[in-house]
């Protein structure tokens, strides 16, 4: 080798390993921060509040925490309170997630034919969804008022004397109403596209073997749509676990418990009454244990559909 080969070959050859390690140092002193501040803004709190779960603590008073060991835990599963809120938030989940599927992949099946101003009406069924839910919840709340309200006169109630009073009666389905005409535009974006990515000749091809459109749904439309929908119904089931801010803006727990879901008796556990914060932190770990199982329902039935 010469020496013109040696400068043109080797020398550049040292300057790139050169640069290549300039290039990993400097993209570590821009990413190691931005890690390590990740990790203390998440995990510290995560950590502290586990060990708080296992403490007798309020954070309105000047007593350090106190270990007990499983106390908050055994408390909380003797507390006919705690159990209360957690069958209503089952029935709350229920009945939003399932009524959420059935009108968001409806419209999103509406949608799918093409007509004019199809793109307007789409981006008009989405903007429930982009509002703040505690002002939908006090906007609803006017709504629902036996006075004032328009919610009664449009199903036909007329005298607000004998109208039903919504936040009352019936609170709980009140709250499920606010969250299903907030919530389902977006159980329809996600079946929506799942529906547009069918290609148009397996319809085509159903159509030459003469299937009934009943077939053609069965078959074509709803298997290709299944992992979308699941996926929609995973992300709010999970919401519907952890609801507060649309509860609060709508009822405020109230009248009484009938809307007392579990954030919300957590949020009373912390900032009401005697401020039990190690109980608040054992709830919390014990809502979040009950998402991860759900969690894991939906994600290994998932994991068959796409195995099957």
């Amino acid at each position: 080798m010469t020496t013109s080969e040696a400068v043109a070959g080797g020398e550049p050859l040292r300057i790139k390993a050169r640069r290549q390690i300039n290039d990993r140092a400097i993209q570590q002193l821009f990413i190691m921060p931005t890690l390590v501040l990740l990790i203390l803004w998440n995990v510290f709190p995560l950590f502290y509040s586990l060990f708080l779960s296992f403490t007798q603590y309020s954070h309105s008073g000047k007593a350090p925490p106190v270990w007990i060991g499983t106390g908050n835990f055994d408390a909380l599963l003797n507390d006919p309170k705690i159990w209360a809120a957690f069958a209503v938030t089952g029935r709350y989940a229920l009945l939003s997630v399932l009524s959420q599927t059935l009108i968001g992949f409806g419209l999103a099946l509406l949608l799918r034919a093409k007509f004019k101003a199809n793109g307007l009406l789409t981006t008009l069924i989405l903007i429930p969804m982009m509002l703040s839910p505690v002002i939908v919840g006090m906007f609803w709340r006017l709504i629902f008022n036996p006075l004032m309200g328009i919610f009664n006169y449009m199903i036909g109630f007329w005298n607000p004397t004998t109208a039903p009073i919504w936040l009352k009666d019936h609170a709980l389905i009140s709250v499920v109403i606010v969250d299903v005409w907030m919530w389902s535009p977006f159980v329809m974006l996600l079946c929506l596209s799942g529906l547009k990515a069918i290609p148009d000749y397996i319809y085509e091809a159903a159509e030459i073997d003469r299937a009934s459109p009943w077939r053609q749904f069965w078959r074509i439309t709803l298997p290709h749509v299944a992992p979308l929908l699941l996926l929609a119904v995973l992300f709010r089931t999970i919401e519907a676990f952890k609801a507060f801010d649309l509860v609060m803006g709508l009822t405020g727990g109230g009248p009484g418990n009938v809307t007392e879901t579990v954030s919300v008796a957590l949020y009373r556990m912390v900032f009401q009454g005697q401020a039990r914060t190690g109980m608040a932190s054992a709830l919390a770990y014990v809502v979040l244990i009950v998402i991860i199982a759900v969690s894991n329902v939906y994600i290994w039935y998932l994991n068959k559909m796409k195995e099957a």
